[in-house]
């Protein structure tokens, strides 16, 4: 293949590693780039590997033919090519962007020491390297302080509270996974934390981080009130990683603005993934990062009808730990609207719950915690966007184990 007519692929997360695979198997070999010095990995599954659960290896992706690491510095459009920190040029004739996400450090006074870097014990948590710094620190009694409450840092709360930390999370909304779940299931998850030893504190902020010596000592909420720390795990959130496509002159609103075609404002250029915005959306999730990557496989390789329309994407978690896994499942939007119809099912005992919520005769939204039978039949319904049936729909899809997911 010709520099002119290869395809390139910078980022090997998810969506990098399953385009660069798809169009291998579909006779368009592709080059993926990548610049961490670990073998691609399932990102979805560090918090297992913080927990113990599993060795790095055993998330590592299967990685396709053409792989090189190298950091991409500037990419020039005119010319075609790409220029890396070694100094050495590739040249495309496709490019495409998969170039994930950074997490979002917050304005903490204190965070940052000499040379713009964390100070020892402070750790972001969206790599790797991230992931093996906290494994190495972390060990029975530690203190440990999570900043976020969302999906990530429920993970990390949890992983580290099964490695023996002494765990506080500090949240500054009202719950816990705010944007997934509804005040119900928010508070199953915050039993299960608590059950682990986990202490959580909800509805504050964080202002404040001391060090001495260059470690940290401790984290200081808004009120004053100060949480003694050897590590702190900062999960708040995450932007696109968008530097690249900036400096070289793309469309970028929040994200890599595509099209249908996953293409950007130059037609040699597209973008997948976590740093990409299509249709006004920036999923950061991976489910839409492999819809992406297939569709834009099929149309690289000469499907010239293939498109990406957007992705209906469902949240799954699990939480291991003492005792049996907690399980959820949140698709759609969870809180109702005045003239919609909700119906729930719970268990206290069984720390079961379900909830759909239904609009127009059809299913908009759900959670379900533990016993995630019927998220199969659920989800399909919900994707399907198709009219419910007239017939007793609810309690059958809330009850009928129609294949998990």
């Amino acid at each position: 293949m010709t520099s002119n007519t290869r395809v390139v692929v910078i980022g090997a997360g998810l969506a990098g590693v399953r385009l660069a695979r798809r169009l291998g198997e579909l006779g368009t070999p592709a080059l993926l780039v990548g610049e961490e010095e670990h073998r691609p990995y399932n990102r979805v599954l560090l918090a297992e590997v913080l927990a113990g659960r599993y060795a790095p290896e055993v998330i590592a992706l299967p990685a396709p033919a053409g792989h090189r690491r190298a950091r991409v510095t500037g990419i020039d459009r005119a010319a075609r090519r790409l220029r890396c920190a070694d100094g050495s040029l590739i040249a495309y004739g496709t490019l495409v962007l998969a170039t994930g996400s950074n997490p979002v450090l917050p304005p903490l006074r204190g965070l940052f020491g000499p040379g713009h870097r964390l100070p020892e014990g402070v750790h972001a948590f969206r790599t790797m390297d991230d992931c093996l710094g906290l494994s190495g620190a972390v060990r029975p009694g530690v203190r440990a302080v999570v900043v976020g409450g969302g999906l990530l840092g429920v993970s990390a709360a949890r992983a580290l509270a099964v490695r023996g930390a002494q765990v506080v999370l500090a949240q500054q909304a009202e719950r816990l996974m705010e944007r997934q779940l509804d005040p119900d299931a928010s508070g199953l998850v915050l039993r299960h934390l608590t059950d682990l030893g986990v202490e959580v504190h909800t509805e504050c902020r964080v202002r404040d981080v001391t060090c001495a010596g260059g470690a940290v000592r401790s984290v200081e909420l808004a009120d004053g009130y100060a949480l003694d720390a050897d590590l702190v795990v900062l999960a708040c959130g995450v932007r696109p990683r968008t530097g690249l496509a900036e400096r070289a002159g793309l469309a970028v609103r929040g994200g890599v603005l595509v099209d249908d075609e996953l293409r950007t404002s130059d037609p040699h250029i597209h973008a997948v993934g976590d740093c990409a915005r299509h249709d006004g959306t920036f999923y950061g999730l991976a489910t839409p990062a492999l819809e992406q990557a297939e569709a834009l496989a099929a149309l690289l390789a000469g499907d010239a009808g293939a498109r990406y329309t957007g992705t209906r994407s469902l949240t799954r978690l699990t939480l291991t730990g003492t005792g049996s896994p907690f399980d959820l499942a949140a698709f759609g939007e969870p809180e109702a609207r005045p003239g919609d119809d909700v119906v729930r099912l719970a268990d206290a005992t069984r720390g079961t719950y379900r909830k759909v919520v239904v609009r127009d005769d059809r299913l908009v939204g759900g959670v379900l915690v533990g016993e995630l039978g019927t998220v199969g039949a659920l989800a399909r319904a919900w994707e399907g966007a198709e009219p419910l049936p007239s017939s007793g729909p609810l309690l059958h899809l809330l009850t009928n184990d129609g294949g998990s997911r």
